[in-house]
Parts: C-alpha cells; structure tokens; sequence
C-alpha cells in the first residue's frame, strides 16, 4: 500500500501559537529548520552547550541563545538536532531533567530513540520530522518557495496530538510545500541506515574505489579510470534522480544499455545481495547500532583508521588534480566539517 502523503492543506502553523519551539544543535539540519522557521512566524530558541562554536553563528541570525538545559525548560517543542552518538548523554545530562508533561521531543532520526540509547520520558510526545536531503537543501528550497519532501512518525503519543505537532513542524520548514510521508521510527531508522551502508555511501564508495583499482591495475591510466568510475557517475545519478533507472537507460546509448543490462548483474549479483540481507539483518537485530557505540566509546580507533586509509586512496589524488582542471565546478573542502552543536 502507497504511503500516505500530506501537503500544505493538512497542517496548521496555528498549531503553533503561543508555543516556544527550541533547536538544539546548529549544525546542518538544526539551521535549517530554526531559520525555515523563523521565516515561517514562529517563536524559535537555540540550545547550545556554553562553548559551542555555533553561538555567535545563531546570533547573528537573530535566534536568543541559551544552555541546553535552559532551552528545554524555555520550549514547548524541542528538536534534537545533534549527531546520533551525543544525544544519549545529552538526553540523560540536559534533556530529561528539564523535560515535563506536555512537552514535545522531536528527532529528523530515529536511532536513538528505536534502539533503545534514550529511554522516553512517559509523560511528553515523541516525534519525527526527516527531511530526505541535507540542511543547506532544506534551507535553500524554502527560501525559493519551494520545500524538500520529508518523513514523519509519532513514536508516543500522550497528548493525543503527536501527528499534528509534526505536521506543524514539517509546514513550518517547508516540507509539505512538497508532500511528507508518514511513518514509523522503525522504518525511518532501519531504511536509512540500509541505504547509507550498502547503496549510498558504503555500496557506491566501494563499487567506485573497485573499478578505479581494476582500470588502474590493468594498466590503465589513472586520470581515464577517474573519468570512467568516478566523475562521470554524476550524470547517472543525475538522471535516475529525474527520471528512474528507466529514464536514464532511454538518455544513455544503446551500446551502454546493453551494457546495463547484460554486465550490471553479473558485479551486484546474488552474492551481493545476500551480503545485503546480512547487512540488514545486522541493522534490525541492533549489531551494528552496538558496534557503532562501542566503537564511539573506544575512542573511533578502527573508525579514523578506515577514514585515514581511505582518504590515502590514489582515486582521491587523482581526482584532486583533475578537479582542479574544472574551474566551472563548485570546489567544496569538506574535510573535518561535523555537524555542530
């Protein structure tokens, strides 16, 4: 069954008078939803920790800035904009001591909250609101008048009135100027971290890095082998973004099509697919939740090792020239950029 879709005519900033919506975090996410809705007339605060970077950003954005502590206690909403492996502590420390009944929490992740790291307060409502691309697109797409679709999902429900608290919250940064789906904290979390592991990031990394090292290692040059592999992936992704996998195998050749069609399965094949399913099990059964823990609390030793090595890649200096080559490309150095807080 199709997931039902909301729009702009099944939400009521309304909801909101009278109400003090607090972000916590400044970083990609929580911008976007405090300016998207600001703009929209609603009463926003910024939570912080006293040393955050961030604060003098917020400010001058015209958001009052208090300590983390202060702002749950100021808000009758409060968004949870932090990265997932600081919000357990957080919670404990500054969240849940200030929280009361009738308040509302807010997550654009579930994983906290589905796999047991924060243990909800049983007197206040817990929902979701997951635009589906980042914050600068977030940002953006409002401010042209347009919005980016996103999820929502009640996971408690006290004050009977959860869904159109998130529905609020999702007209208010835009979202159902574009249609937010509805669902669930389990379906949201375990989706998400499927597609970033063995699609998005992990899948596409690997399949890239793969076929650089077989061009290079047969005697390839590595500047053809980043054409092939890497650069030119764009315009793929680009047009089954705007039109399917269909659309893009009618705007390539019919010697690539056949290519497609005949090659594609032989490299992600039923091998791989049966490693995907594990992959998946792993993100169900909480494993890799508990790895992703232990690994945060040991100090990310293997995690910056695996970061390190692969930054070493000769993909990633080749690339770096070539691109340098390209003065009409927007040159972005994202290295060391963490969402803030």
């Amino acid at each position: 069954m199709p997931a039902k879709v909301y729009t702009d005519k099944d939400a009521d900033l309304g909801f909101f008078k009278n109400k003090t919506l607090a972000v916590l975090g400044y970083g990609s996410q929580g911008h976007a939803h405090a300016l998207n809705l600001k703009d929209s007339g609603c009463d926003v605060i910024i939570g912080l920790y006293p040393g955050s970077k961030s604060r003098s950003v917020a400010q001058q954005h015209g958001f009052k800035v208090y300590d983390t502590a202060e702002a749950v206690r100021r808000a009758d909403v409060i968004m949870v904009g932090l990265p997932d492996m600081k919000q357990a502590s957080v919670y404990k420390n500054d969240i849940l001591p200030n929280l009361s009944k009738g308040k509302t929490l807010m997550f654009s992740h579930g994983l906290a909250v589905h796999f047991g790291l924060i243990k909800p307060h049983k007197d206040i409502d817990i929902i979701m609101v997951a635009p589906k691309g980042p914050g600068h697109m977030v940002r953006r797409l409002y401010v042209e008048g347009k919005g980016m679709p996103a999820l929502v999902a009640v996971f408690q429900d006290r004050s009977r009135s959860a869904k159109k608290t998130a529905l609020a919250w999702a007209k208010g940064i835009g979202s159902t100027r574009a249609g937010v789906l509805q669902t669930t904290f389990k379906e949201e979390t375990e989706t998400d971290l499927f597609g970033e592991q063995a699609v998005l990031c992990g899948g596409a990394s690997a399949l890239v890095q793969a076929g650089f090292e077989t061009l290079v290692e047969a005697g390839y040059q590595p500047e053809m082998a980043y054409f092939e592999c890497l650069h030119e992936l764009k315009l793929i992704c680009d047009l089954m973004y705007e039109s399917g996998i269909a659309g893009m195998r009618f705007s390539v050749s019919e010697t690539a099509k056949y290519g497609d069609i005949t090659r594609g399965p032989r490299v992600v094949n039923k091998a791989t697919k049966k490693e995907m399913k594990k992959i998946l099990e792993e993100i169900q059964s909480g494993k890799f939740t508990r790895q992703w823990v232990a690994e945060y609390k040991g100090g990310l030793k293997n995690y910056n090792r695996l970061l390190k090595k692969g930054a070493a890649h000769k993909i990633e200096k080749t690339g770096e020239r070539l691109r340098s080559m390209m003065p009409w490309m927007s040159k972005k150095n994202l290295k060391g950029v963490q969402a803030a807080y």
